[in-house]
């Protein structure tokens, strides 16, 4: 396994908030030493945040899932607790505590909302009840209840469903976060899906459907045209940081067996994936400018999405070309990149903050890169044969009005060629023996 929580452990510490026992995860830890950092860049923030607590409670759920280490549901259950103690009554979240491990209650990334980290924190006490459900049954009717208190605010942002607004050729909805906040909502959207599977209702599908209309309108283009049905992220831009629409859209329309949700999804990974893995991970373009994408910063938290996005698509479908994809989206971990350097370090656990530019490393290694690089790989080594991709190199790509063809080496020194056929419009992979 290449999956190790020694830096994930490192950044998390056992404190008291709110009369509870609880886990924080150090937000920043810098290179060389790898000490806590606290997080500064808008103003004094904190020492950690509901953000991270709940990105790592949702990791070692998962791997308790996956590949039964029990040790990672004990590690879970305290940061859970945390992501309760700062839920407010009314179902909104704060996001940072100070050093005194005070609530900072005022802070631009952690007044009392129901925003980003508010979206995060119910993807993990959701995904926390449906796994303790059958073994821990009161601590997860204790999370069951702050979900509970979350869903008014989404049925308050559904009260816009229906109402957009256009920027040129662009439709934007009214009723996900931010207006037309479309990765923020993915990570909402998630946690409904989960908190749908332990305990379905004919109101948390109409949600679903609602905020799945809303991705919808804001994805444009397919396999053969541009933006290559990519779901925009806000507005008209699309970054590939936290953009988990293809990911929730491909769980979602599994469990509710909606075939529109599922189309949707695999319109993203056919076209939009799949050029990603040909032609090189970047940060982020505005549809409105062809080819005026931003190449850097590029991090771990962009790699996310593909993957899972591919891996949810498989189950949806069981073509195994998305597995394929996966691994080979996943291989930016591994140096399959502008760098071509190792930016999650098996040995130590650490997920590395960012390639700069195509020579410089940011060799620092906080809690959203270890943890959003631990996410991809305790999900894909539950895949062996997608596994078996992420230590690929990119050695062409090639395009013509017909076909994208991107050429990969395998460990074992065998190719595999990825094909889009842009009048087909589909995708398949080739492969030596």
């Amino acid at each position: 396994s290449a999956v190790t929580f020694r830096h994930l452990d490192h950044l998390t510490e056992q404190v008291v908030v709110g009369g509870d026992s609880v886990s924080i995860v150090h937000v920043y830890a810098n290179y060389p030493a790898y000490e806590w950092v606290d997080a500064k860049e808008s103003g004094p923030e904190g020492i950690a945040c509901v953000d991270d607590a709940a990105r790592a409670a949702v990791v070692l759920l998962r791997d308790y899932e996956l590949h039964g280490r029990t040790e990672s549901l004990d590690r879970a259950r305290p940061l859970l607790k945390f992501i309760l103690a700062m839920q407010a009554e009314d179902g909104q979240f704060y996001n940072f505590v100070r050093e005194d491990l005070t609530i900072n209650t005022d802070g631009k990334t952690s007044f009392k909302s129901f925003g980003w980290w508010a979206a995060r924190g119910t993807c993990a006490l959701a995904l926390g009840y449906r796994v303790l459900l059958q073994t821990d049954t009161a601590f997860a009717h204790r999370l069951r209840a702050a979900v509970e208190l979350t869903l008014p605010h989404v049925t308050d942002l559904l009260g816009k469903y229906g109402m957009r607004e256009t920027e040129g050729a662009y439709a934007m909805p009214r009723w996900l976060l931010y207006g037309s906040g479309a990765d923020a909502t993915s990570e909402l959207f998630l946690g409904l899906v989960e908190y749908y599977t332990a305990a379905p209702s004919p109101r948390l599908a109409e949600m679903l459907r609602k905020l799945a209309d809303g991705f919808m309108l804001m994805q444009d283009g397919d396999v053969a045209v541009y933006p290559y049905g990519a779901h925009r992220s806000w507005r008209t831009f699309v970054h590939l940081w936290g953009n988990g629409q293809t990911q929730g859209l491909a769980m979602a329309g599994k469990v509710l067996g909606d075939t529109a949700m599922i189309a949707s999804a695999r319109r993203e990974a056919d076209g939009f994936f799949t050029r990603v893995a040909c032609e090189g991970m970047f940060k982020e373009m505005d549809v409105r400018e062809p080819g005026g994408k931003k190449e850097f910063e590029q991090i771990a938290y962009a790699v996310r999405p593909l993957v899972l996005g591919s891996l949810r698509l498989y189950e949806a479908t069981e073509n195994k070309d998305y597995l394929r994809l996966a691994g080979i989206t996943a291989s930016w971990l591994f140096g399959n990149n502008p760098a071509g350097a190792v930016m999650y370090d098996a040995a130590t656990g650490r997920g590395y903050d960012g390639i700069r530019d195509s020579s410089t490393l940011n060799l620092n290694s906080g809690a959203e890169s270890t943890i959003e690089a631990l996410y991809t790989l305790v999900e894909l080594e539950a895949y062996p044969e997608a596994m078996a991709y992420a230590r690929c190199r990119r050695v062409s790509t090639t395009a013509t009005p017909a076909m994208i063809t991107g050429v990969f080496t395998l460990p074992d020194g065998k190719q595999c060629t990825l094909r889009i056929d842009l009048q087909q419009r589909r995708f398949w992979f080739e492969q030596e023996g």
